[in-house]
């Protein structure tokens, strides 16, 4: 092309004016802001149409003088659309007639949809970075908020249980049943205070600490899973029941582990007084190994199956049953940063099984 000069004009935000982004050729002082209503640029934006026209065909005299001032004679303009947005436009000037014909407009639209492209790219890496900043300040935010309540709540917490238990011990002689009884009440909501903050840190650490994937071998998290809640399931009389082939995935063997924890917590907690078996699972398809947790307990209705993994959400069944409502969620955390998912279903008879499926391209 036999042009003196070409703009890149970009819109703005607000889709009222075009700044100009790049330029090739003369010099464009005085040409760096278009308004939709200015100058053959802003006609080309608002009619989203090629336009080429002689310089002293433009309306607006001032800016005609400005453009032939530049030794401009020939304007032609070619809207920049993008998924049906106008991104712009690019100017293009002559000091000389140019014979335009079908072959040169298509080849000039082409380029014109070839940069619109880039700038919608562009635009779209852009947001994809002030997004990345903003998701690594929350982040940032929430283990400052995790680090803050462990060293601010928990110790105090800490504190208050060993010296109302220090009391109790030392001098519960003296108090009468109702001093008794506030020792006790103290106790025990300072420890579900440290409980909290503890559950509270494993939630964060489930979403933003670094997993550390390996090949783990599931029987060996059973059974220490079984020796930890031995005594639990002795004095209830609950069946432990796993598979019997041993299987191995690659996956976080922390995160694992605290996911079939969670699990069984949940349903020694939230199964009822009627609950006799707790039954482990496994099975795999082309591209998920599926680990399962169900028991024969009170189970959970339907309409709560997705609310159940939201933090701080409990089942209703789980009135009067000391938890922090974070167990279920890190459940789904863990399982979303092994490329899976979690979820539950109703047991074949009663009860509810827990489902959590890892990716096998960790």
């Amino acid at each position: 092309f036999e042009f003196d000069a070409c703009r890149i004009y970009l819109m703005d935000k607000n889709g009222r004016h075009l700044n100009l982004a790049a330029f090739r050729g003369t010099d464009p002082g005085g040409l760096e802001h278009v308004g939709l209503t200015e100058g053959f640029t802003g006609k080309a934006a608002s009619t989203r149409s090629l336009i080429a026209q002689h310089v002293s065909e433009l309306e607006d005299k001032e800016r005609a003088a400005l453009l032939t001032s530049k030794g401009f004679k020939i304007i032609i303009c070619v809207p920049l659309i993008a998924v049906g947005e106008v991104v712009g436009v690019m100017n293009m000037a002559s000091g000389k007639l140019i014979k335009l014909d079908q072959e040169m407009i298509d080849l000039l639209e082409v380029i014109g949809n070839q940069i619109s492209v880039a700038v919608k790219n562009a635009g779209l890496y852009e947001n994809i970075l002030k997004k990345k900043d903003k998701l690594l300040e929350k982040k940032n935010m929430i283990e400052f908020f995790a680090y803050s309540i462990s060293h601010d709540l928990k110790g105090p917490a800490i504190s208050i249980h060993g010296i109302s238990k220090l009391l109790n011990k030392k001098y519960g002689h003296i108090l009468d049943d109702k001093g008794r009884d506030y020792c006790e009440k103290i106790q025990k909501t300072s420890e579900q205070i440290v409980t909290l903050v503890e559950k509270i840190n494993i939630y964060v650490q489930a979403k933003v600490a670094p997993l550390n994937i390996e090949d783990i071998r599931i029987r060996g998290i059973l059974g220490e899973l079984k020796e930890e809640f031995s005594s639990v399931l002795e004095n209830r009389h609950i069946n432990w029941i796993t598979p019997q082939k041993d299987h191995i995935i690659r996956a976080d063997r922390l995160s694992i582990s605290r996911v079939l924890r969670n699990l069984v917590d949940n349903a020694l907690k939230y199964g009822g007084d009627n609950l006799s078996k707790i039954t482990i699972g496994y099975k795999e398809d082309e591209n998920f190994h599926i680990l399962s947790v169900g028991d024969d307990g009170v189970g959970i209705k339907k309409d709560q199956y997705e609310k159940i993994f939201q933090v701080y959400q409990r089942e209703k069944t789980s009135k009067g049953v000391a938890g922090a409502g974070l167990g279920l969620a890190i459940v789904k955390d863990v399982a979303e940063r092994h490329g899976g998912r979690a979820w539950a279903e109703p047991g074949a008879e009663k009860g509810t099984i827990f489902y959590v499926a890892i990716s096998k391209n960790l």
